[in-house]
């Protein structure tokens, strides 16, 4: 089944959502979920959103902030359109109908986290993400021009070089993306969405790694789709650990926000003692990098299996309200953060890489874009500076839609056309699901042992020689048998470890979220430049 549209956006969470609401006024819209709308990293995201709005607060202090986390490769220009938006762009959500806290003077609470000079954090108590993406799935949801479809999950993207027509592959042509093979995760058919312009916000890649912040989605689909489409991507050897989850045996997945160290919590082992002055002079709010890299090595030296985070001593009154989701969630594990230390470790948490784009979202193929966690837009860098994520979403959301609008009705007028239905190619039901999970395991397991907070050649190596015997298996499993989601997901992870192993072998020294025992001094004669990546080959000056 072909479903034609103007515009095709693959992701509900914040970018894929706000992209959607600014093109539907002048386009017909297809959105695709892998499951449901608001199943979403934006809605799992606790601390907010980062803009300059205090009267103490200026745009260069922001900017500042970013390139100073970002390690020398954050792209001034980006940061700079980024930083510059904030104020305009929070102005829209709040128009919108979403509500953030507000303070004595009743304007915004002003929240401080880890790497930044001031209280710039709009927040919604510690349940940002789901106040975004409440308000903006209820007005998707409510418009005429955006039709939803929940359950489905992108196969591969459809681009002109590689449709047949009348017998023969038309080749010697510019990657022009025409839509997306999609999964219906409910029947099992492979449905063709077609579209003038599609926009990539799938997401990021927090379940390559055994431990992780990520909810069960964040399976590097769209970068993995984009690269083996031939798109180039990025800086994935620059992989976020959060320094925070929560540690409990029947805890999945939940992340105790930053922003508790930036209202005074402390850092401990389990003697009690605060351990961060040892290693920044910011303390428990030095960056991220930082933070996770401390508890690594202190829990190393200790042989713990945890570290603890404690607000205690902050009055009961002022914890419960300034933070109630992440109080109920501990209390549910019988852990009581008014008068204890919470229990934590690091975790894979964010992608500071993916699909490189401008400062529109295009990516290197054309028609196809990409937002939010999915992109490399130069933000970054090698290091994400806290609560900027949501707002590059935003931000870019915003500017993608700016060139929809310009572009597409040229687009319309050349048309699509009709696309070939998806070819199974005499695949049959396979009854060997057990090398999907076993692959699965592995890959998560060695990830996180060899590619991990601390990294060196030699486990690197390691790393590459597993993930390049996998991949083998997953390409005969896969031409074989008929795809399922699990066997998708895998074959996507398999494809965003290997990009990670082969970047962070490339990068030799250390710098941001890289870290190599090897080459432990940041060398910005060899390397002060992106890692770029094609199915072509390296893009990058190294």
């Amino acid at each position: 089944m072909e479903h034609s549209s103007d515009i095709l956006v693959m992701g509900s969470g914040l970018a894929g959502l706000g992209y959607a609401l600014k093109v539907a006024d002048f386009a017909t819209v297809n959105l695709v979920t892998k499951r449901g709308l608001t199943e979403t990293s934006t809605s799992k995201a606790q601390g907010g959103i980062a803009a300059v709005l205090g009267p103490d607060d200026r745009f260069e202090y922001h900017i500042e902030d970013t390139l100073t986390v970002g390690e020398g490769l954050s792209h001034q220009d980006i940061v700079e359109l980024v930083v510059r938006q904030g104020p305009e762009r929070i102005k829209e959500l709040v128009t919108m109908g979403a509500h953030f806290d507000v303070g004595a003077d009743n304007g915004f609470d002003l929240g401080r986290e880890g790497g930044h000079s001031r209280r710039r954090i709009i927040h919604a108590h510690d349940m940002t993400g789901a106040e975004v993406e409440r308000i903006l799935a209820e007005k998707v949801l409510a418009h005429p021009n955006i039709r939803v479809f929940e359950n489905h999950m992108g196969v591969n993207l459809i681009t002109e070089e590689h449709v047949v027509r009348r017998g023969r592959s038309v080749v010697n042509r510019e990657a022009n993306c025409l839509g997306a093979y999609v999964l219906n995760r409910m029947n099992g058919e492979v449905d063709t969405f077609s579209a003038a312009i599609t926009l990539l916000a799938t997401g990021g890649v927090g379940k390559v790694y055994l431990y992780t912040s990520n909810p069960d989605i964040a399976t590097g689909d769209g970068i993995a789709m984009a690269y083996r489409a031939g798109a180039t991507v990025g800086n994935m050897e620059f992989v976020q650990f959060h320094p925070t989850c929560l540690f409990h045996p029947e805890a999945k997945n939940f992340l105790i926000s930053e922003a508790l160290r930036g209202e005074g919590a402390i850092l401990k082992d389990s003697r009690g003692l605060a351990f961060m002055e040892k290693y920044h002079p910011l303390k428990d709010l030095a960056p991220r990098d930082t933070v996770a890299r401390a508890i690594d090595l202190e829990l190393k030296k200790s042989g713990e299996d945890c570290v603890y985070l404690d607000i205690s001593h902050r009055p009961p009154d002022f914890v419960t309200g300034r933070f109630p989701n992440i109080y109920q969630e501990c209390l549910g594990y019988g852990i009581d953060m008014t008068k204890e230390p919470i229990p934590v470790v690091p975790a894979a948490h964010y992608m500071c890489g993916g699909v490189a784009t401008d400062g529109f979202g295009r990516t290197t193929i054309s028609n196809l874009f990409a937002v939010g966690e999915v992109s490399m837009t130069g933000l970054h860098g090698a290091n994400r500076l806290a609560s900027n994520s949501l707002l590059e979403a935003l931000v870019f959301s915003h500017q993608a839609a700016l060139v929809a609008r310009e572009v597409l009705p040229g687009l319309k007028a050349h048309g699509v056309g009709p696309l070939p239905e998806w070819n199974p190619f005499g695949a049959t039901d396979s009854e060997e699901a057990v090398v999907v999970s076993h692959n699965w395991d592995e890959i998560r397991r060695f990830m996180w042992n060899y590619v991990g907070i601390v990294r060196t050649d030699r486990r690197l190596l390691r790393a590459q020689h597993r993930i390049d015997l996998i991949n083998q298996e997953i390409q005969e499993y896969y031409w074989n048998f008929i795809i399922t989601s699990d066997l998708l997901e895998l074959r996507n992870i398999a494809t965003v470890a290997n990009i990670i192993i082969r970047m962070a072998l490339r990068r030799k020294e250390s710098r941001g979220l890289h870290y190599n025992l090897d080459y432990p001094q940041r060398d910005d004669q060899n390397f002060h430049h992106d890692t770029l990546l094609s199915a072509e080959g390296w893009q990058d000056d190294g």
